[in-house]
Parts: C-alpha cells; sequence; structure tokens
C-alpha cells in the first residue's frame, strides 16, 4: 500500500458518471460535467502530503464506495421527518433539497419580492436562465478531487438571484437533507447572485436524518456580489454522527460589497469547510465569523482564504472551538495583500477553549501581505478556564460541573448572540445551552 492514497478508491465514482452521460440538458451543463470528470480522472484525493490537507485525513470518505445520485433522490422523506429543521416563519421562503435535489412538495415558498428568483439549479437550466449560464462554475478554482467530483454530478443545488436594487422582506433558508439510503453522497451546487444594491439573508442549513449511516454531502457554493451590494449567509452543518460535509464556497466581491459569513459546525464525523472570498472592488468589507462544537472523535477543519484584490478593503475573521474527548479541529485563516492594494485593513482571531487534555487543535493564522500600506494583525489562543475562575464560581455554592456549564455557554455564545435572524439565533441558543448544561 502506498503512502497517498489509491487510485482505485473511484471505481464507484466513475460507473456513476457513466449513467451521468445519459442525462439530459444543453450544451453548456454537460460541457461544465465533462470538464469536471476529465478533472476528477486525472487528480488524486486529497492527502496529507498537500499542505491544506495536511492535517485533515479523509482516508474513511475515500475508502467508503458512496454511490452518487443521477436524476433523482435515492431515499425519501416525509414533512414530518424535516418539520423540525425547518422554521415557524410563514412569510420565508423554505426550499428542502433531498440529497441534493430540490423537492418542491416539501418546500415552502413565502411572498416573493418581484423579480427575484428562488429555486433549483435544475429547474433554471430547464428555463434557460441567462443569469445562470453566465455565472454558474465560473469562479471556483479546482483545486481537489471533491470539487471535481461536484462538477462532474452537476444536476441540482439552491439557485438564488436577486436582481439589481431589491431585497426580500424575509431570509431565505435552504435546507439540505441526507437521507442515509443507499451509502449515498450527494453533491449539490449552489449558485447565488446578487445584483448591484441588492440585500438579502440566506441561510443554509445541512441536516442527517440518520445518525448511524454512511453520508457523504460534498457541495459547491458560489456567490457573486454586484457593485454596493450586502448579503448575510449563515450556515449551520448538523449532518448524522457518521456524516461526512466537505463543502467549498467561493464569494467575489465587487466595490463597496458587505459580505457577512456565520458558520456553525455542530456535529458530523469528518466536517471541512473551506470558504474563499475575493474582495474585488475597492471598498469590500467582509466579515467571517464561526463557531465549531466538536467532542468525541470527530474532525473539524475550517480553512478561510480572503484576499485583497483592491485596495481600500475591509475583513475581520472571529471564529471559536470548543472541543471535548479525543476530538480534532484545524483552523487555517489566510489573508493575501497583493502589491497594490494599499490601505487594507484586516484582522483576524481564533479563541479556543478546550475541555479536554486529550483533544487536538492546529490553528494557524497567516498574513501574506506585499503591500506598504496596511493595518493587518492576528492571533490565536488555546486553553481552559483558569482554576481561580471555577474557585470563584464554587465558593458561590455551584458545583464544577456547573461552573464549567456556565463559562462554556458563555464563551460559545459570545459569537451566537451576533445573529441578528432572532428564530435562528434561539434556536443554535438553545442548542448550545442543552449541549454543555449539566447532567
Amino acid at each position: 500500500m502506498t503512502e497517498v492514497m489509491e487510485r482505485t478508491d473511484r471505481a464507484h465514482y466513475e460507473a456513476d458518471l457513466k449513467r451521468m452521460q445519459a442525462l439530459d440538458g444543453p450544451a453548456w451543463t454537460k460541457d461544465i460535467r465533462e470538464a469536471g470528470a476529465a478533472r476528477f480522472a486525472e487528480m488524486d484525493f486529497p492527502h496529507y502530503k498537500q499542505e491544506a490537507w495536511r492535517l485533515t485525513n479523509v482516508a474513511p470518505i475515500v475508502k467508503t464506495p458512496f454511490r452518487s445520485a443521477t436524476g433523482a433522490p435515492s431515499g425519501q422523506v416525509t414533512p414530518d421527518e424535516i418539520a423540525p429543521h425547518l422554521y415557524d416563519a410563514p412569510e420565508w421562503t423554505q426550499l428542502v433539497f433531498v440529497d441534493g435535489f430540490l423537492s418542491r412538495e416539501l418546500s415552502r415558498i413565502g411572498d416573493s419580492t418581484k423579480g427575484v428568483h428562488i429555486g433549483g439549479i435544475g429547474e433554471a437550466v430547464a428555463k434557460g436562465d441567462e443569469t445562470l449560464e453566465a455565472h454558474l462554475s465560473k469562479s471556483t478554482e479546482t483545486t481537489n478531487a471533491f470539487i471535481a467530483l461536484n462538477t462532474a454530478f452537476l444536476q441540482d443545488g439552491a439557485y438564488i438571484h436577486i436582481p439589481k436594487g431589491t431585497s426580500p422582506s424575509a431570509p431565505i433558508h435552504l435546507l439540505f437533507v441526507s437521507t442515509g439510503a443507499d451509502t449515498i453522497a450527494a453533491h449539490p451546487r449552489n449558485l447565488i447572485v446578487l445584483g448591484t444594491s441588492a440585500e438579502a439573508d440566506i441561510i443554509e442549513s445541512y441536516v442527517g436524518l440518520n445518525d448511524a449511516a454512511e453520508t457523504l454531502t460534498n457541495v459547491v457554493t458560489e456567490i457573486v456580489l454586484g457593485d454596493n451590494a450586502t448579503l448575510r449567509r449563515h450556515k449551520v452543518v448538523r449532518e448524522g454522527n457518521a456524516g461526512y460535509h466537505l463543502a467549498t464556497t467561493t464569494v467575489i466581491q465587487g466595490r463597496d460589497t458587505n459580505f457577512h459569513s456565520f458558520s456553525m459546525s455542530l456535529t458530523g464525523q469528518i466536517v471541512r469547510d473551506e470558504l474563499n472570498v475575493v474582495l474585488d472592488g475597492e471598498g469590500g468589507n467582509v466579515s467571517l465569523s464561526g463557531i465549531y462544537l466538536n467532542d468525541g472523535d470527530r474532525l473539524i477543519d475550517n480553512a478561510l482564504h480572503v484576499t485583497h484584490a483592491s485596495a481600500k478593503c475591509y475583513s475581520r475573521m472571529a471564529y471559536k472551538g470548543v472541543l471535548d474527548g479525543t476530538s480534532k479541529s484545524i483552523f487555517t485563516g489566510k489573508v493575501l495583500v497583493p502589491q497594490g492594494s494599499q490601505q487594507t485593513d484586516s484582522n483576524q482571531l481564533n479563541n479556543n477553549l478546550l475541555l479536554s487534555e486529550k483533544a487536538i487543535l492546529d490553528t494557524k493564522p497567516q498574513l501574506e501581505i506585499f503591500a506598504d500600506d496596511v493595518k493587518c494583525t492576528h492571533g490565536a489562543t488555546i486553553g481552559g478556564f483558569p482554576s481561580e475562575l471555577i474557585f470563584y464560581f464554587r465558593s458561590r455554592g455551584m458545583t464544577e460541573a456547573m461552573a464549567h456549564a456556565i463559562l462554556t455557554f458563555g464563551f460559545a455564545s459570545g459569537i451566537v448572540d451576533e445573529i441578528k435572524i432572532a428564530p435562528l439565533r434561539e434556536r443554535l441558543s438553545k442548542y448550545v445551552f442543552e449541549k454543555y448544561s449539566p447532567t
């Protein structure tokens, strides 16, 4: 057995890719899929010799013979099964995707603003949507075999187009459900396009319905923001206990844009969330915040990359992690300031709370600066609660377990409390409280 993963661990994907050749569709979508299949054929799966994946062992994913659904989802979902994952908000549009495919029957369509398109990529392709064709698969670089796989299996996913000067009156919720049927791999492809001066709030939820089933959600999301547009994106990962989640998101920001991202990783055996942001116009503002709650023997990897491709842009990263058991977390925060991107203002901070001596954390904030008129800082902290602080709580009549619970909740809720969407904030705050409450 070689040190690098064997390329023979792909026969099941190749068999399903042959079935993809029979799917109908316009020539341009077939070209995208064929290009993805060609790249997949020539690429190795990520492995430890590649710096970006040096500490993220995806061997369990590679060695599992996942089958990829073609044409329709493999599993069935009832309204009762997804009800706990939707929000009691009749005015919201809530789209449900089952194993990567849009289910109109399970979705809830709220009041739609004129000109706004919220639906599935498959539907938009069939209707010949010109905005979709202009932007789909244009901004994401194929840097690994999983991105190539997603492109090769391009069929469905969320497509949101907010035209110039438009702002939907309510948040948009995208619920992606893994059924756990037939060791299935889902490859949703999402495209979000905001026109000039458009504004939107979007929530992406990824959930697994079967904790015992091995599932793979291999998602690629592309976001394009026109000049002066504002997007607030919230992503929550609650895959099954044996589920795998690999995500790549690319954001292209125009002049004077605002992109606010919140990410929360709660469950899943292996979760890797890569977020690439390019500030491609002066006056751009990006704020990336998130929290990962890790325990057991799970692995969570957050890889953030911000490129200040234009001058006078502002970026912030603020991620927190709580680690317990023998879990492992990786945080990479990289900011690139090319020559000419003067008056850049950037800050990144990664704070981590270790609840177990056996938990492992690797944090790597990075700055690559090639301009001289900049203000850039970074930092990271790792540790537990000071014994003096625990003693203070115990002197007030609390048990040690209660003291740890209160402090952990306070640490984690700091970022959750910043969420402006009340139903989402309340749901996540309740989750954190229940997770760390003393039994």
